[in-house]
């Protein structure tokens, strides 16, 4: 991890400011570029399509030549609110999930900030969650059998979804994926500062695309749980849970404390503290044992929640 962090170079290690936010962001973008729609089927492995729910656009995928209904992963990007889209995380997602369980993928494009602040990205993922929900023959779904998932930023938007899914009445999901989500707005946590510059992420950056999600609500006492998750005061009914943080990233405390706080809720969490992961180490050292030891126990985790899934 260390040698993968080294290699980054200063540019990237860079702090993320409100000055420097459209140049990152570009950057980013430059980084991951948006795949089209034909790369995305890979020679006819998989049957893609984008999709409007209302004012939102999803991105369709699955397996080619696979009967329905199929249990469905409803994935939301990472990118700190305020990067990303919702092509550019699909070949991972569909080479690691959707093939060998035999998964139905929905990835969803949600405004970002800090044009469009909370809660507009969870609206969008909402809006699209009820659709799918509400479409899930012509689908090809099992409404029964939808994951909540995401990274990141895309984590802390799941834990937040599955909260307001809850207390809205609207679609059960059957668990919530949750890799390093990004949950805590406070900046206060132990890991937080103590990894803060050890990590690919530091206090800066982090403080800067709160602001820039959170907007005129940024350090409110009253800031709603589906903004920020670690504030939501009861964490009772929500789906299981599989929380996965590394041990040297900044969101390692606020992960574990969700976990824990699942548990004294009397939920199911499974939580898994990779050791000497930073943030975003398997983007960063893909094909590092600990990657490939982390994306097995996720699929493993899938597999068992679905009920053995696809061999």
């Amino acid at each position: 991890m260390a040698a993968a962090i080294a290699a980054l170079g200063t540019d990237r290690r860079e702090p993320v400011t409100p000055e420097n936010l459209a140049e990152r962001r570009a950057r980013d973008a430059a980084s991951r570029p948006r795949p089209t729609v034909e790369e995305l089927r890979a020679d006819g492995r998989f049957e893609v399509e984008e999709l409007r729910a209302g004012d939102v656009t999803l991105v369709s995928a699955r397996p080619a030549g696979r009967d329905g209904p199929l249990p469905l992963l409803y994935y939301l990007h990472g990118g700190a609110m305020v990067m990303g889209n919702a092509w550019s995380v699909l070949p991972t997602v569909l080479r690691e999930w959707s093939e060998p369980l035999g998964m139905a993928v929905l990835s969803v494009e949600y405004r970002l900030a800090p044009e469009a602040p909370y809660p507009a990205a969870l609206e969008d993922a909402y809006e699209g969650l009820v659709w799918a929900a509400g479409h899930a023959a012509e689908l090809g779904v099992d409404p029964g059998r939808i994951v909540i998932g995401g990274k990141s930023a895309g984590g802390g938007l799941a834990a937040a979804l599955a909260l307001l899914a809850r207390d809205s009445g609207g679609p059960a999901a059957l668990g919530q994926l949750l890799l390093s989500p990004m949950l805590d707005d406070s900046l206060e946590t132990y890991s937080a500062r103590q990894m803060s510059g050890v990590d690919v992420w530091d206090l800066t950056s982090h403080a800067t695309v709160w602001q820039a999600y959170l907007g005129d609500l940024h350090g409110s006492a009253e800031l709603p749980p589906y903004a920020a998750p670690a504030r939501a005061a009861d964490l009772s009914g929500l789906p299981p849970a599989y929380v996965e943080v590394g041990s040297a990233e900044m969101f390692r405390d606020e992960g574990v404390a969700y976990a824990h706080r699942i548990w004294q809720a009397g939920g199911q969490a499974e939580l898994h503290v990779v050791p000497g992961a930073c943030h975003g180490f398997d983007g960063l050292a893909r094909h590092a044992t600990l990657t490939a030891d982390a994306r097995a126990t996720r699929t493993r985790w899938l597999r068992r929640l679905l009920g053995g899934g696809s061999r």
